[in-house]
């Protein structure tokens, strides 16, 4: 793809076997679901008994026991957790009833709903048939904030040393932060390795767009050991050139064709849509660059008096949005346009198109990566 050397790509997790490594997940994500489900339990125990632990009701002629060990089959594997007990025997969990030792797992449930878009209030109706009052919206929290370590896990995972092409796009939350609903922006980024794989590298979410935010973006990427990017395809974001430049400098900018044609033709009234789109099309699907300029000579001379501040933009950017004429033309539908994130874009919107408003930071975090 270039003509500078770059050494091979390694993979994150070199030093652990993907039989080892995979393993270790399985046993975090057990572990995680016995967890939650002794929490569970715990906290339906203290619904029932209707005092806190450690402390005893003296009009009441029951109190806590103890507990016993029970082993339970999950999809997991087995696992052993410990019933509470009440002196006079009449807790009956629902999450676990008595005699029973194979689980419906509870916190997959729940974290399959939530990862839907549906809302703690909406999780609990959907499962208060099954397992009664016992799922509480404290219980739900403590649920999907489970996921809090794993989240910070996967964003701070060692990455390849080399990207092809590494894209960047932007979608905007509502959140609500100190009483307030601010607009928030998620700037998700999906780079695509040197065989050809598609891995979603991140997501961060910010205040505003600026330069010093996307070198944060940047620096973040290549402290988790990204070398080397050898194309970055952006839209027209705020400070990010002059970040690219200052993090990966040998990096080529590609600003994307799609963005800028859309942005051009906001301008232009109905009647004169269709032909001044595709005279612009005869120019950016032009065989070579020197091709391409000749023709946009002639789209200059035909729109440039009345259209000459859409002329004036395609100008200034020309050379990150011509970037892609330095690559075989089989690939160059892969590189002027940011469209290999979309389908990331929307899922993520499939998944929070039901919230209008989210209460924190971290609940739009945890909405995206369940995603």
């Amino acid at each position: 793809m270039s003509s500078k050397k770059r050494k091979h790509n390694s993979k994150p997790y070199d030093n652990i076997s993907p039989q080892e490594r995979y393993l270790q997940i399985i046993n975090q994500a057990k572990q995680l679901v016995r967890d939650l489900l002794q929490e569970a339990l715990d906290e339906e125990f203290e619904y029932f008994m209707d005092y806190p632990k450690y402390s005893r009701d003296n009009q009441k002629d029951n109190y806590r026991n103890g507990s016993i060990p029970k082993t339970i089959k999950t999809s997991m594997g087995d696992m052993q957790i410990n019933t509470p007990r009440d002196r006079n025997s009449q807790f009956d969990p629902h999450i676990i009833p008595k005699r029973q030792t194979i689980f419906d797992d509870l916190a997959d449930k729940v974290l399959s709903l939530y990862s839907r878009g549906m809302s703690t209030s909406d999780i609990i109706d959907e499962l208060k048939d099954i397992y009664g009052p016992s799922v509480s919206t404290s219980l739900i929290s403590k649920i999907t904030n489970r996921i809090m370590p794993m989240i910070e896990e996967w964003r701070s995972r060692p990455l390849s040393k080399v990207y092809a092409i590494v894209y960047i796009d932007c979608l905007f939350y509502k959140v609500r932060e100190e009483g307030r609903v601010k607009t928030k922006a998620v700037y998700a980024v999906l780079g695509i390795n040197e065989d050809g794989e598609k891995e979603i590298l991140g997501y961060w979410i910010n205040d505003t767009e600026s330069a010093s935010f996307w070198y944060k973006v940047l620096n973040d990427l290549k402290s988790r050991g990204v070398e080397d990017i050898l194309i970055i395809s952006v839209d027209s974001l705020k400070g990010i050139e002059k970040a690219i430049k200052g993090v990966y400098p040998k990096s080529e900018i590609q600003k994307c064709i799609v963005h800028q044609v859309r942005n051009s033709l906001k301008h232009i009234p109905w009647k004169e849509k269709k032909e001044f789109a595709n005279d612009l099309k005869s120019v950016y699907k032009s065989e070579t660059e020197e091709l391409a300029k000749e023709r946009f000579e002639g789209f200059k001379e035909k729109w440039g008096e009345k259209y000459w501040y859409v002329i004036k933009s395609w100008e200034e950017n020309w050379q990150e949005l011509m970037t892609y004429y330095k690559y075989p033309y089989e690939m160059r539908s892969l590189i002027y346009t940011t469209n290999a994130i979309e389908s990331l874009n929307s899922m993520f919107r499939k998944v929070t198109r039901g919230k209008k408003v989210f209460p924190s930071d971290e609940s739009l975090s945890k909405s995206l990566y369940l995603a």
